[in-house]
């Protein structure tokens, strides 16, 4: 069973959104790269809604939900890259009829509108298959591009030529028109497909998806052309004119020029008739014909769309609402210890190999120490109470998490001679104690530099995909240049002085087994293209405790450059004055982050280990909003009270965009503060201070263009 977010602490939400984080990224790489999934549709959409239910469950990860886990992965090579007009999205997720309702609240809450006003939606199959967006101009198909890593994809025009659902001419189209949908493959034509490839000898596809993603990325035009492939349209990109002021308008209008859209699609006016629409196409999944793996539904009016806008991935008018995922019983043959990058002891379900979902597992994490002994996290019993031990028989479920999970075990079935389990108290990778202070859930081990295991996943995180991301040193070749006698990489900055290491070693990285003369310089040169890296993927990359990547974007927003950053924590080892107070009133910087940054920064050896890195590197300075004609732009503003012309959200999301910094608390570097019914100490103290004091009117003049 998941730990409720509401029973835990905000070390262990910290570890679970480490967790998440690395898993997603190597799961997006696995789907949208190679087009071999390892985890389901189902488990990589909760993951990202897990995170973002851990941002608004913790005030202080904020920040976190505007900088979610990126979309997909890099252009595979043999493709030329399409630099996307408008970013391709991703869409938070829905599990059950509570998460609909609060779908329809948050949109009430962000727009401004009361229970009772109408907000009408469109519920649609959410299709399983691989995104594509066909760029037209003056009603001819000029291009065609794979999602990508939602910013840049892959040049596929020749194949999607081929696809007889998608039309190469329109009839009073706009001049620039972007549609945007999913390739497929239906159930009866993927049969064929595998039965005409088995008689042959050839390849045979795990599923539709696969298959529908592996014939449009052929780099031969014409395999592509003898593929059963589909297409439906849902969606648009840039458009020289609107299509329409409804979603579902927009959609009869892409049926007019010639395109597939799903006959399933309905507009619905209540929450009620959204979850009506889920169970009728829930009901219908097994005779569709293709795959489907929940319903999307989207705010129908374009108008309210484009006020509400996005997230840094998700547009914040539209939710899949997935399917549930399924169960399966087994045998826990082990519990293995294993030791991350910031010390903590995380236990490891190793199972009889079992089916879940169409998934093999054969490992599930179990948490901590108290999960084991059937306790959460304040110490109340889960489970009925019932511990875990070597030689149950378990419940393993799939869609809570990425990482498989155990639900329940039969008690029924547990040898006689299972004995309780005991969780180490000494670190197994370096022997030194493994400590587990007050209100931590987490037990970690104190050996720091000297544990192996901290140093490799410290490591892995620095390459990870969220920081260095540098292609051909992923986790396994981190595992070997640790192991290395020869050419070591024992601590970040190694890896920029591998080069001048290897040429002036006998032993060449080229001619070790699994490298050759091409890869080797791959690598190289791959680690020459991070040098100049950007200031908030630093700062992440060093994997400072309690410090994810939205954190590391705003520290980075905030101060700019590498140099003021460094700066500034020095200026505050202190835990007072002025530069400790301004890393306080970064909104979404709490104390405990604080406190991690700083001393991080002033710990004797990590800065050393730090110095040396950077060393190496042109960090590059923040990307800064143009607020050029911005009345607002720089300064820090505080809302308090109620507003009453837009949301909270939206006027924060207005504020931002216009360069001003949004903060919680006021203080006497505040600028202004903007007051609504309901106003108390905060307004009190804005108008002590002398600080700029406006009611709502005000503040929107104020920033009218």
């Amino acid at each position: 069973m998941t730990t409720q977010i509401a029973d835990m602490t905000e070390d262990e939400a910290r570890e679970e959104f480490f967790e998440l984080q690395t898993l997603l990224w190597a799961a997006n790489r696995e789907y949208h790269t190679r087009d071999n999934p390892t985890i389901s549709d189902v488990e990589y959409d909760w993951a990202k809604r897990r995170y973002l239910a851990l941002v608004d469950a913790f005030p202080k990860f904020e920040k976190a939900a505007t900088q979610l886990t990126a979309i997909g992965a890099p252009v595979a090579e043999g493709f030329g890259k399409v630099q996307h007009a408008q970013r391709m999205m991703s869409l938070s997720n829905a599990f059950d009829d509570a998460d609909v309702q609060d779908f329809d609240t948050s949109a009430r809450r962000f727009l401004g509108l009361s229970e009772d006003a109408p907000l009408a939606f469109t519920a649609e199959p959410k299709i399983d298959g691989l995104s594509l967006s066909l760029r037209y101009e003056d009603g001819q198909l000029v291009q065609a591009a794979t999602r990508g890593d939602g910013s840049e994809g892959e040049n596929v025009t020749a194949n999607a030529l081929t696809i007889s659902d998608i039309p190469q001419t329109l009839i009073n189209a706009p001049e620039i028109l972007e549609v945007r949908g999913e390739v497929y493959m239906s159930h009866e034509e993927f049969e064929a497909l595998n039965a005409r490839h088995s008689a042959r000898g050839g390849k045979v596809f795990a599923n539709p998806r696969n298959a529908a993603a592996g014939s449009l990325r052929q780099l031969d035009a014409e395999v592509t052309r003898a593929r059963p492939l589909r297409f439906f349209a849902y969606a648009w990109g840039e458009l020289s004119a609107r299509l329409a002021d409804t979603q579902i308008g927009a959609i009869q209008r892409l049926q007019s020029f010639g395109f597939q859209t799903n006959p399933l699609t309905k507009k619905c006016e209540t929450p009620a008739e959204l979850i009506a629409i889920y169970r009728d196409i829930e009901a219908q999944r097994a005779t569709l014909g293709y795959d489907i793996d929940g319903v999307v539904y989207k705010v129908n009016d374009l108008a309210y769309q484009a006020r509400m806008g996005f997230r840094s991935t998700t547009p914040r008018w539209a939710i899949a609402h997935k399917f549930p995922a399924e169960t399966a019983w087994t045998r826990l043959e082990g519990i293995d210890i294993q030791v991350g990058r910031t010390g903590a002891l995380s236990p490891v379900a190793r199972l009889h190999p079992v089916t879940v979902g169409g998934v093999v597992v054969s490992n599930a994490t179990l948490h901590n120490e108290d999960y084991i002994a059937g306790r959460d996290s304040k110490g109340d019993t889960i489970r009925e109470g019932k511990d875990i031990r070597v030689g149950d028989w378990v419940q393993v479920y799939r869609a809570g998490d990425v990482i498989p999970k155990i639900a329940d075990l039969d008690l029924a079935k547990r040898p006689q001679d299972a004995q309780i389990f005991a969780f180490p108290k000494i670190c197994p990778e370096c022997g030194s104690d493994a400590i587990r202070e007050e209100g931590d859930a987490v037990r970690r081990c104190s050996g720091g530099v000297i544990c192996p295991a901290q140093a490799v996943e410290k490591l892995k995180h620095f390459v990870s995909r969220g920081a260095f991301d540098i292609d051909g040193l992923g986790a396994k070749q981190i595992e070997m240049f640790y192991a290395d006698p020869v050419l070591p990489i024992r601590e970040p900055a190694d890896i920029f002085t591998l080069q001048a290491r290897d040429v002036t070693n006998l032993a060449k990285l080229k001619n070790r087994d699994g490298w050759g003369d091409k890869s080797a310089k791959k690598l190289f040169e791959a680690i020459e293209q991070r040098r100049h890296i950007p200031l908030g993927k630093l700062i992440f990359a060093l994997g400072i405790r309690h410090v994810g990547e939205s954190a590391s974007n705003l520290l980075a927003r905030h101060y700019g450059s590498w140099r003021a950053f460094e700066d500034a924590m020095v200026a505050a080892a202190p835990q007072e004055g002025q530069a400790w107070e301004d890393l306080l009133d970064i909104d979404g910087v709490g104390q405990v982050m604080a406190q991690s940054l700083v001393a991080a920064m002033n710990q004797q050896a990590e800065r050393a280990s730090i110095d040396r890195l950077v060393q190496h590197l042109q960090p590059q300075d923040a990307e800064q909003i143009d607020t050029a004609n911005s009345p607002v732009a720089g300064k820090t503003v505080v809302f308090t009270g109620t507003l009453e012309k837009m949301s909270r959200s939206e006027a924060k999301a207005r504020a931002e965009t216009l360069g001003a910094k949004v903060s919680g608390s006021v203080s006497k570097k505040t600028d202004i503060v903007i007051v609504g019914p309901g106003a108390g100490s905060k307004e009190k103290k804005a108008r002590e201070l002398g600080l700029t004091v406006l009611d709502e009117d005000a503040w929107l003049a104020l920033i009218a263009p």
